[in-house]
């Protein structure tokens, strides 16, 4: 294969990197599906025939001493069934649809939770549900995004002030210089995705511990139960087998309800945030993977490594050679070759290496000498195109460049 025709298909690779990433995303979910499915299998099903067994034990027990056919017994508990989807119980629960009950009940439909215990039974109910729903969802997930993106922009300042505060405590910086240091340092920083994913993780936690606490003793579950009920609700999974604030009467009602909606709404949030977090972490394992699947055909890529490894010096005619081979080295190639040399090794470009080459350009070379200086050249392969962040809709648009790892400088 001629090396012009070898570096095209390289470059047909990486313009298909986001169909690839679906795609290799599409398998592991499937693979990680069945995994799940396996896991649970092994460990619910045995309890799920033993309850069988159970309940068959005792519809017969009471079938025989009461003297009431089972036909006649499994039709009365169809009509329970019923009577339970209506949301009758044979405790004393509070009315599904006042309006306190159905503020709860709004509450779980946009929020995507749907716990399931209450559910409109009339055909206007559902009608009206349909739109309510479509419009009450798309606002609610606007508000999750907002609420994530400044998250994000708060936890990037208090970082970045102790990060400053670190840097002037250390003694490094000279007297003079320290008054005015937070006005010009750190130019270009941002967090890093996986502090902010251990600042809300512990957060979540947090919530769901304090949560834990309240609904422990005023709902009578286990605290583990309690801890499940968290996630479940947090996570907007909303099986419905827990759900809380359906009694009847509590003590200290009213404070109870309120801090109920407040713990839901917060670890809603947090999870949520979280969770989009962890997902930049996905798609960092998912580029990851792209890479080392690409590199196995990418010859180039190998070529780079190579000269990667020798000292960056300007070679007079590289810019030919990369005329009639591929692109310069800030555009939106595959893998650098030089130039990621020298960041990578952190040196600044020499004048006399420029003055041999006469090659690069001075906004390149200004560039190049900021970032060394700075501290910060990060990037492998490639410009931002080819980090996988460059674009994004919803919470990945959101977190665009506001994170270190989907900074455009890397």
């Amino acid at each position: 294969m001629m090396p012009g025709q070898r570096l095209q298909d390289c470059r047909s690779l990486h313009l298909n990197e986001d169909n690839g990433r679906f795609v290799l995303l599409a398998v592991l979910i499937i693979l990680y599906l069945l995994c799940g499915a396996a896991v649970f299998s092994a460990i619910e099903r045995p309890s799920e025939l033993r309850a069988h067994g159970r309940w068959n034990g005792t519809l017969h027990n009471f079938s025989e001493t009461f003297n009431i056919s089972l036909q006649d017994l499994n039709s009365f508990l169809r009509e329970y069934e019923a009577a339970i989807a209506a949301g009758i119980r044979a405790d004393a629960l509070r009315p599904r649809w006042d309006f306190t009950g159905a503020f709860y009940f709004v509450g779980t439909v946009v929020s995507t939770i749907g716990f399931g215990m209450t559910t409109p039974v009339t055909v206007a109910g559902k009608v009206f549900l349909i739109f309510y729903g479509l419009l009450g969802c798309a606002a609610t997930i606007l508000f999750f995004n907002l609420f994530l993106e400044r998250i994000i922009t708060l936890l990037a300042v208090v970082m970045k002030a102790v990060r400053e505060r670190r840097i002037i405590n250390s003694g490094l910086l000279p007297p003079g210089i320290r008054h005015d240091f937070s006005k010009y340092s750190l130019p270009g920083w941002k967090p890093s995705v996986y502090h902010v994913m251990l600042i809300l993780g512990l957060s979540a936690i947090t919530i769901s511990c304090c949560a834990s606490a309240m609904y422990t003793p005023v709902e009578g579950w286990a605290y583990l139960d309690s801890l499940y009920f968290c996630f479940v609700t947090f996570s907007t999974i909303g099986f419905g087998d827990f759900v809380s604030s359906q009694s009847a009467a509590y003590e200290y009602q009213s404070l109870y309800r309120v801090a109920n909606f407040l713990f839901m709404l917060t670890g809603v949030c947090c999870i949520y945030s979280l969770f989009n977090v962890i997902s930049i972490v996905i798609k960092q394992v998912l580029n990851w993977m792209l890479e080392k699947m690409s590199c196995l055909f990418c010859q180039r890529c190998n070529k780079a490594n190579v000269l990667l490894g020798r000292r960056n010096a300007i070679r007079p005619g590289s810019k030919g050679r990369q005329a009639r081979f591929g692109p310069s080295p800030d555009s939106d190639g595959p893998c650098d070759s030089d130039t990621e040399g020298r960041r990578l090794s952190g040196e600044m470009i020499s004048m006399k290496d420029l003055a041999a080459s006469n090659k690069v350009s001075l906004a390149l070379m200004q560039k190049q000498l900021s970032e060394s200086a700075n501290g910060y050249p990060r990037t492998v392969c490639g410009s931002s195109r080819h980090n996988g962040f460059s674009g994004g809709v919803g919470a990945l648009g959101i977190m665009n460049n506001r994170l270190a790892e989907t900074s455009n400088s890397r």
